[in-house]
Formats: C-alpha cells, structure tokens, sequence
C-alpha cells in the first residue's frame, strides 16, 4: 500500500525558512516522480516544486523560484523541499505526491498523495 509520510510544517516569521519532508513506502520510490503542491485557504491547489525519478531533473512555480530547493534521497525513501525567504503567501497546506510516467513540470497526473502538513508564514 502506497503511503507518504509529511513532516517538517509550522510556523515561522516572514523571512524565516522550513524544510518538509516526505517520506514514502509501499513502493519502488525511486521510479516514481515526487512533487510537492500547496493550498492555501479559499485557492485552488498549485504545483510548486517537481523533482524526477531518474535524472534529478526540476522545476519550479515562478512564485518560488530561487527560494524553494526540491531534493531526493532515494536510499531513504525522502524527497525534501527547503525553503528560505517565507512570505506570508506561501501559508498554506503542503502534500506531496507521486507519478509513475510523464515531465515532472506537468503537475497534471499526480495521483499518490500524501495527507498534508501546514505551513503558516506569520509575524
């Protein structure tokens, strides 16, 4: 059984930074494409970040770009997302998530999910 694992949310100051983590198991992980998607309160979910299953490739939302770092550790089953310079924007729910074919950048597809963690921006 497919399951992921998320940790690493909280609260933290604007400025400030977080890493989450996602820790997998029930499957081969490192055949499977991991992403990171966020919600915020009243808005449609958004990809943010992508990493692949083979070649490290990544992408990043425009919104995150140069701040987030996506990072996988196959031999532990993790996929990190760290994130620096927080702005009251990126409050929301972060869940991570898995495909098996396709380019990472097409946050279309995704269909493992794990349960979420928040992450709330706040002075």
């Amino acid at each position: 059984q497919l399951q992921f694992v998320e940790s690493g949310g909280g609260l933290v100051q604007p400025g400030g930074s977080l890493r989450l983590s996602c820790t997998a198991s029930g499957f081969t992980f490192d055949d499977y494409i991991i992403a990171w998607f966020r919600q915020a309160p009243g808005k449609e979910r958004e990809g943010v970040s992508c990493i692949s299953s083979s070649s490290g490739m990544t992408n990043y939302a425009d919104s995150v770009n140069g701040r987030f770092t996506i990072s996988r550790d196959n031999a532990k089953n993790t996929v990190y997302l760290q994130m620096n310079s927080l702005k009251p924007e990126d409050t929301a729910i972060y869940y991570c998530a898995a495909k098996r074919w396709g380019p990472c950048e097409n946050y279309r597809g995704y269909n493992y999910w794990g349960q979420g963690t928040q992450v709330t921006v706040s002075s």
